[in-house]
């Protein structure tokens, strides 16, 4: 991995102990802490994180801020946010990290959010100079995607959109997320080909589609492992060898240098 190679898509849970999961959580994950995440990089050569707040802590977003403070600067973070969250709030994440705001559109995790909530959120966000991140399943793309087009605001869907390899490259659902990423508010995340692979590991079925990504807008992805991996079903993926892919998703050192260091670092604020 480059310098200052970036994991744009990760995850710390409790200690639940510590920090509490969500009374109203869909699923209780084994507890991932800081100290897990910090050798896990160590390992892989990563130097840098962006925390993505999970539906199992909800609004509670103490675990990923007390992540990012001991870091040293080298962590951002992705925070969940309601209506509720004050002026004073906002800018306690912000000046804790936080750059985005995170809503969840997936099925199994809750659905479609209160558009109200998305829409007032929107406006809290945008004089922060923060992002979306919309996860969702690839057959709400075309819809979501209608959304996304209304709001003035950067953008990044999570997991290359979900879509199932088996579908192949001319599938709807990922010729609408190739037609959106000609937005320049659109970024997507090159993450999760555990997710999209239908033939399980090494996930080589998933390449096509993360490299049509990477193709499509070179300045606008992101790579992440999406450790500890939660929800991930049967293909339970060695983080190593999501590494060992990044090589078949951008061939081209100047693509990899992009999709590791200058993207993450022109979008989350890193020198």
């Amino acid at each position: 991995m480059p310098r200052h190679a970036c994991d744009a898509h990760c995850h710390v849970f409790g200690p639940g102990a510590t920090f509490p999961y969500a009374p109203d959580r869909t699923y209780t994950p084994p507890d991932a802490p800081k100290q897990s995440l910090s050798a896990l990089q160590s390992v892989l050569n990563i130097e840098r994180a962006v925390i993505v707040q999970a539906s199992c802590h909800g609004t509670d977003n103490r675990a990923m801020l007390d992540a990012i403070k001991t870091s040293g600067g080298r962590y951002r973070g992705v925070a969940i946010v309601d209506a509720s969250f004050t002026e004073t709030d906002y800018a306690a994440l912000h000046d804790g990290g936080i750059r985005g705001a995170r809503f969840n559109f997936v099925e199994h995790l809750g659905g479609r959010p209160d558009m109200r909530v998305f829409h007032h959120v929107v406006q809290r966000i945008r004089p922060l100079g923060w992002h979306l991140v919309v996860h969702l399943d690839a057959g709400d793309i075309p819809e979501v995607a209608t959304l996304l087009r209304s709001v003035s605001l950067p953008f990044v869907i999570d997991h290359m959109g979900r879509v199932k390899a088996d579908g192949g490259l001319t599938q709807w659902p990922f010729r609408a997320l190739l037609d959106l990423m000609k937005l320049d508010t659109c970024w997507v995340k090159v993450s999760g080909a555990e997710r999209v692979s239908t033939a399980g590991p090494p996930f080589l079925d998933a390449v096509p589609f993360a490299r049509a990504i990477v193709d499509a807008a070179p300045d606008r992805v992101l790579w992440g492992t999406d450790w500890p991996h939660p929800n991930v079903g049967r293909f339970m993926p060695n983080d190593g060898d999501l590494v060992d892919l990044v090589s078949e998703i951008a061939p081209d050192e100047v693509q990899r240098e992009k999709l590791l260091v200058q993207n993450p670092a022109n979008l989350y604020g890193w020198a």
